[in-house]
């Protein structure tokens, strides 16, 4: 919703522009660019000459200006508005942008001066403003006091109090460093690779300590007896739940593929991910021995191992001296019968049958129950022993069962294991990239400056494309098919005006010559002086132009950048310094590949030569005359 220009103060070229000014204007982005910024591409017929004179003067005295002035749409439509130029100072004091205001006011104005179109009018009134910086285009505090005060008296001026009452102050234009608490942990310091280290030899501990008091200690024991683990075991629950508060301060890389430093992102972030499994990884459970916690049935308290005892006995637990009574199936212990008849071999249903306390042996649900899990572990392991085989039958089926099982495991477990190998394979690669860019780094010795920001990239790109080269990948492709995978990719460069008279051939062939780049905060993208090799569209982030530490022009998402064709130079220098000052992410196209692609289609380079000088956003060839 904000029409604002920004110009350069001391050459007051238009060196950035906001969308809604191009809505209120008509004006595309590349035609206001590098235009002066007296705004005389706006006047019409009814524009005040003595107005425009005024922000001339004003201009070049650095000082603040306020008009209602009839300015021109593209088309030639009138509309009046309330112009505000206010200087930006940087940290030196000095005035470096001039920051231009548009607030139509038409509907407003045509309501109050039917028909007036003639006059522009300039408020009479100076203003003294007290304004506090901002850092960084962050604000330093709420909003400052400010006091209007009339040329001759003391009573404010309303026309300038609806102005500037509730508006933010003007920022400082300064490239300042990341401000971020020192409470704030860094993901990828080494304090946390450290901390990470001995949380994995925590967990380790854990999964060993815990079935451990769970499964061999009594419940009966009671809790102010200390177990020799009871001091480690409440210092492990410490280093968890101090876990959980670390990394609600520690950054984090968002999908766009920047370092969030911001406290309250970093702890929407984590509460969304990893905060309630690290809370129900981090109480302590195994700690409630202390409060002597102990396992009550529905009928009284009774320990595990003697509910344990009587399930196994039966529904009425006998006493230990007593023996288990026979099996009554019809089968004596010898193997004969009561009669003395020979008795079959003896299977492992009779030996389970042995262990039944009702009269006829097993019954068929039990039994069917313990032939499946005969034959299951069987299948799947060698068995228990608990439930054997007892005679040749059984024994050979067994070998069958165990060889089966033994073909299933090496199908079933080897699958599963590709599975896992493929679903952690990406994060392998990128650890070993990591090992080999460390190393890089430490055979050479680089500083820690440069170090620091290497491994910010590394990390940073693979954020964004996961590891993934697009331009490998589809180097063994065929043409065909790499040509519609390519103007896919690239839609929005070739969806540039610049581009919309090309055959579907000739965008195919260009858009096998675009290659995506990424530039991280504060690295150049081109230096003065570099020779040009292509020409740049910024996808997402924001750069600036500087020339001598003057900025020439800030782009932004959908600008062209770059030089144009008009002559034949073997080399192009560049006229400027490109820097990223965000993290910004780019596509390119060569300008020796596009040279041989506008040579096979010479229908298309002519007017491609003639419209590429309009649609740059700002031209970097050395002695390009501006607008």
């Amino acid at each position: 919703d904000s029409n604002f220009l920004l110009a350069n103060a001391q050459r007051l070229p238009i060196v950035s522009c906001s969308d809604g000014f191009c809505e209120l204007t008509g004006f595309a982005r590349t035609e206001v660019m590098q235009k002066n910024c007296s705004c005389r591409f706006l006047c019409g017929a009814e524009t005040s000459e003595p107005v425009l004179q005024r922000i001339e003067k004003v201009l070049e005295g650095k000082q603040e200006f306020q008009a209602e002035v009839c300015f021109y749409k593209k088309g030639g439509t009138a509309f009046w508005c309330l112009l505000d130029v206010v200087p930006i100072k940087n940290e030196k004091g000095e005035v470096v942008l001039f920051l231009f205001s548009f607030k139509d006011i038409t509907e407003s104005r045509s309501k109050s001066h039917p028909g007036d179109r003639r006059e522009a009018r300039v408020c009479p009134w100076k203003t003294r403003v007290q304004r506090e910086p901002w850092a960084g285009g962050v604000p330093c505090g709420e909003g400052s006091a400010r006091s209007l005060v009339p040329a001759g008296g003391c009573h404010p001026c309303p026309f300038l109090q609806n102005v500037f009452e509730n508006k933010p102050s003007i920022p400082e234009y300064k490239v300042a460093s990341m401000q971020k608490s020192r409470f704030i942990l860094l993901h990828y310091s080494v304090f946390k690779a450290l901390w990470d280290w001995l949380i994995l030899l925590a967990t380790f501990y854990v999964a060993v300590t815990v079935p451990y008091n769970v499964c061999f200690t009594g419940t009966e024991e009671s809790a102010s007896a200390a177990r020799s683990t009871i001091v480690s075991d409440i210092a492990v629950e410490m280093l968890f739940i101090l876990d959980i508060v670390l990394n609600f301060r520690t950054t984090y890389v968002s999908q766009s593929g920047q370092v969030v430093y911001e406290p309250r992102c970093i702890c929407i972030h984590y509460v969304a991910t990893w905060f309630f499994v690290d809370l129900i990884a981090a109480l302590p459970f195994d700690l409630l021995y202390v409060f002597n916690i102990t396992v009550v049935s529905g009928t009284g308290q009774r320990p595990p191992h003697a509910l344990q005892g009587a399930a196994l006995r039966g529904a009425h637990p006998q006493p230990a001296e007593m023996p288990c009574p026979p099996c009554t199936a019809g089968v004596s212990q010898e193997g004969t019968s009561p009669e003395g008849r020979d008795s079959p071999p003896h299977t492992f249903l009779h030996a389970h049958a042995r262990t039944q306390i009702s009269v006829g042996g097993p019954s068929i649900r039990s039994a069917y129950i313990t032939s499946l899990y005969f034959t299951l572990s069987s299948l799947t392991s060698v068995g228990f022993g608990n439930v054997c085989a007892n005679t040749d039958a059984e024994k050979i089926f067994s070998i069958c069962t165990m060889l089966i099982g033994a073909l299933m495991h090496a199908v079933v477990f080897g699958n599963v294991t590709a599975i896992i190998q493929r679903m952690y394979s990406r994060r392998s690669l990128y650890h070993t990239r990591m090992k080999d860019l460390k190393d890089f780094i430490r055979v050479h010795r680089l500083p820690q400056q440069l170090k620091q920001r290497m491994l910010e990239y590394f990390q940073t790109t693979w954020s964004v494309n996961n590891g993934i080269d697009a331009n490998e990948l589809l180097r063994d492709f065929p043409d065909e098919l790499r040509a519609d995978v390519a103007m896919h990719l690239n839609k929005d460069i070739l969806q540039l005006p610049v581009f919309e008279t090309a055959s579907r051939g000739c965008l195919r062939s260009l858009s096998l010559h675009i290659k995506t780049s990424f530039c991280a905060p504060g690295e150049y993208l081109l230096r003065q002086g570099d020779a040009l090799q292509a020409d740049y569209f910024v996808c997402s982030g924001s750069l600036e132009v500087l020339r001598d530490n003057v900025v020439l022009a800030i782009l932004g998402k959908g600008d062209l950048i770059g030089a144009d064709l008009a002559s034949q130079e073997p080399v192009i220098k560049t006229s400027a310094d490109v820097k990223a000052l965000t993290y910004c992410d780019l596509q390119y196209i060569g300008l020796r590949g596009l040279c041989e692609v506008l040579q096979l289609y010479p229908e298309y380079a002519s007017k491609f030569t003639a419209d590429i000088h309009q649609d740059l956003t700002f031209n970097l060839r050395e002695g390009s005359e501006m607008e």
